[in-house]
């Protein structure tokens, strides 16, 4: 998708101009992150890639940016209304220490099941939580009705001037913390964050590429951009749900449209990989929304000329959540092996065969011994293994050397 305006356009709701002035407002509201080099990216990019790590944000995302700009702009009337939200948790964060910070009282819409960690803070920051649906969308809804019902000013996550231009601070950040960029990653939801740092990228460095990522089971941008308009999707399906939105915004899909050179979809195994390796390779925590401009990267590095900036667009994981992430992450990238084995029924054949598993360096996570089935023989027994190993390579070796010892076996 090219990212050419044609001359007879009109000019677009947000520019360089707005950006500059939402940076302005927000002072020492937020914090300017770092960049830190990855030196795994690097090689397999071949040249330097850097993380802009939003996930150190206040809040844990970008989302302060443009919700504080967006309150700050409010007249006195409209703050004593209060506000309303819809957010999956780092939106109903960013409009709630917002909210606090600016004196006005906000009410936010979360999904049914939204994480806990994500709750517990919007709370802590004086928020009043209300639970409805199970998409973003759907709180969406509740939001308008609310703010139609009670005066309150509805501040939403992408689809606004004021949002794209408190979050088009970050892509001011990026070209001066790296001038010499020449491709920008960022993670796709609705499209505010990828739209503000497009617009202000490209107005400072106008060769540079701005690609965006969706996570695959909820791809709105792709398939909204082949068909000219915002078309919402008939279902979601993913742990990234810090971008799951069903449908771009108006404004938002025409910024994208705009300015965005393309936009790729990630897999949930590409998510879980990106995760793993920012956290140990990185030290740095993300939920699998943040960890998508990466997972893009490892995908098809080819793609993407360095230098580059991807952006950790958010850190706000559940621990629960992690620890699933982390191992699916590590079953992805072979990092697990489970396999089954018919062994004699014999005192100490089982013995033998964890002393093989341990002489070829596995780590046995769990083992479980079957005596009996309609499968088995009268002297077989079936054995499951899990093992955590050093990767593909190394359990392709182990399955061999298990095959070499005369076990039949079979991986599930």
């Amino acid at each position: 998708m090219a990212a050419s305006v044609p001359a007879a356009e009109t000019p677009a709701a947000v520019g360089l101009a707005d950006i500059e002035a939402a940076r302005d407002l927000l002072g020492d509201v937020v914090r300017r992150t770092p960049l830190e080099n990855s030196r795994p990216l690097a090689k397999l990019v071949g040249g330097p890639v850097h993380l802009k790590c939003e996930n150190l944000q206040r809040t844990g995302s970008f989302k302060p940016r443009g919700a504080y700009v967006r309150i700050s702009r409010l007249s006195p009337e409209e703050r004593a209304r209060g506000v309303v939200a819809a957010s999956a948790g780092n939106h109903a964060q960013g409009v709630a220490l917002a909210a606090s910070l600016l004196g006005t009282q906000a009410t936010v819409f979360m999904p049914e099941g939204a994480p806990i960690p994500k709750v517990t803070a919007t709370k802590s920051y004086g928020a009043d939580v209300r639970f409805v649906g199970t998409t973003l969308d759907q709180g969406l809804v509740a939001a308008k009705e609310f703010a139609a019902s009670t005066g309150a000013v509805l501040i939403h996550p992408f689809d606004h001037p004021d949002i794209v231009a408190g979050q088009g601070t970050v892509g001011l950040e990026i070209v001066e913390q790296c001038p010499e960029v020449k491709t920008i990653v960022v993670s796709v939801g609705g499209g505010g964050l990828i739209s503000g740092v497009a617009i202000a990228a490209k107005a400072l460095l106008p060769g540079v590429r701005v690609v965006g990522v969706n996570a695959k089971g909820a791809a709105s941008f792709p398939e909204s951009l082949r068909q000219g308009r915002p078309v919402p999707l008939a279902s979601m399906a993913t742990m990234a749900d810090g971008i799951a939105v069903g449908c771009p915004g108006e404004l938002t899909f025409d910024l994208v449209r705009r300015y965005v050179d393309d936009v790729l979809t990630v897999p949930e195994d590409a998510l879980a990989r990106a995760l793993l390796l920012i956290l140990e390779r990185a030290k740095l925590v993300v939920e699998p929304a943040g960890a998508a401009a990466v997972a893009a990267v490892m995908e098809a590095p080819e793609m993407f000329e360095p230098p580059v900036v991807a952006l950790l667009s958010g850190g706000n994981v559940d621990p629960v959540l992690l620890a699933r992430v982390v191992r699916h992450g590590m079953i992805a990238a072979g990092r697990y092996l489970a396999f089954h084995a018919l062994i004699p029924d014999r005192p100490g054949e089982l013995a033998k065969l964890l002393v093989e598993l341990g002489g070829m360096g596995a780590s046995v996570l769990d083992v479980e011994h079957l005596r009996t089935g309609p499968k088995l023989h009268i002297d077989e027994v079936e054995v499951s293994v899990q093992l955590e190993t050093r990767g593909e390579e190394h359990c392709e070796a182990i399955l061999s050397r298990i095959r070499e010892c005369g076990y039949p076996l079979w991986v599930d």
